[in-house]
């Protein structure tokens, strides 16, 4: 079961400490508080795990704090959603709102190479308007003699060049614990000019310690990559991992998956799972466009086909596009012949706003039909 506080209630008051007392002394139940900080009010979810079936709903909900309370199911028990549940989706951080409605654009650097080539990114992305971006500081690879990132010597000059250029939030992949310290003590020395969203690669969906890691913290929102070779059942359980320590602010990623079914591209493009996702979890949903097709391959329209990926994954509702790009792909320390060029980047923004249009208008179109059918 789920008890909602009512909006903005102080931790130090009556009603809360009353509310608290009550749930931490039901026989067989154990409880984990969730504080969800939102654009305008702090929410404040209380789950009660155990023994709940006997729970009466009623008598929870009698409680002074107490908004309302849900039962909820046993899969995804804080991510998912849940009957006659209303709650918000998403969060905001560092200024940006991550929501299953809006839509936030990450290009950027695969690999961080040198600082010319993320002093141009970034000013790229600054002249379009755009807060956002990837850089990859810490690179796990399937080959051990390949370029596995330039790790924490790089943090510095790359957060430093994000606040110059307006860039609030970095995603950035980490594969240890010991990655968070290193980011969070680089932030604070630099005044912290930007924010970072830790990202947690698709070989690691699976790495139970890290999730944990991660999980305990709030300071930074996560990007949870689906993993390669497992079910989406398996990777967004992975998910709950995080939420289940603590941290709740988490953006579930699409992509591709890891079969020879999905040939000539690098992954089967998996984007038709973007609305079950959202279905299901109360998650933003991230695509990956350019570790799903893995090439620049252009069909007969004149369009690369990674741009038709990215459309196919926005116009079915995604919130978030994770996309390589680079100033000069034939010298990218990583997946350089995937990475869309500067050039591009004008286009493809447009193309991408394009596509979030046509989703509002789609759905537009069925609510109307839902509305006649209430009639």
């Amino acid at each position: 079961m789920l008890a909602i506080l009512y909006p903005d209630t102080p931790m130090d008051s009556d009603a809360y400490r009353t509310t608290l007392n009550f749930l931490e002394n039901l026989p067989g139940v154990s409880v984990r508080v969730h504080e969800i900080q939102g654009a305008k009010q702090r929410l404040t979810e209380v789950y009660l795990l155990g023994n709940t079936k006997g729970l009466n709903k009623e008598d929870i909900e009698a409680l002074p704090a107490v908004e309302r309370a849900i039962r909820i199911s046993e899969d995804y028990r804080i991510l998912g959603r849940h009957k006659d549940d209303n709650r918000q989706n998403g969060f905001t951080y560092n200024g940006v709102e991550f929501n299953q409605s809006n839509l936030n654009i990450f290009a950027g650097l695969c690999a961080v190479d040198v600082p010319e080539h993320v002093e141009q990114m970034m000013q790229a992305l600054e002249q379009h308007g755009e807060v956002c971006t990837r850089m990859g500081a810490y690179k796990p690879r399937t080959n051990p003699y390949s370029f596995q990132g330039h790790g924490k010597g790089c943090l510095p000059w790359v957060f430093e060049k994000a606040g110059k250029h307006g860039i609030k939030v970095v995603a950035m992949e980490i594969t240890h614990e010991s990655h968070i310290e290193e980011i969070d003590t680089c932030l604070e020395k630099l005044g912290r000019p930007t924010g970072v969203m830790l990202q947690i690669g698709t070989r690691n969906t699976q790495n139970f310690e890290l999730l944990k890691a991660i999980g305990r913290q709030s300071t930074y929102p996560a990007l949870l990559k689906r993993g390669f070779g497992i079910t989406l059942n398996e990777s967004l359980n992975a998910a709950e991992y995080l939420a289940s320590e603590g941290n709740a602010n988490v953006i579930f990623c699409l992509r591709g998956m890891k079969t020879e079914a999905g040939q000539p591209h690098r992954n089967m493009v998996d984007f038709a799972h973007v609305p079950t996702v959202k279905r299901l979890t109360r998650m933003p949903v991230c695509i990956d466009p350019s570790h799903s097709v893995g090439s620049r391959d252009r069909a007969p329209d004149g369009i690369l086909e990674v741009m038709h990926a990215t459309a196919q994954g926005v116009v079915a509702g995604a919130n978030m596009v994770l996309v390589d790009f680079h100033p000069k792909p034939e010298k990218a320390l990583v997946d350089g012949p995937q990475a869309l060029l500067m050039n591009e980047l004008p286009a493809y923004l447009e193309d991408i706003r394009l596509c979030h249009d046509t989703w509002k208008k789609r759905q537009a179109i069925y609510q109307t039909v839902q509305d006649s059918m209430a009639k």
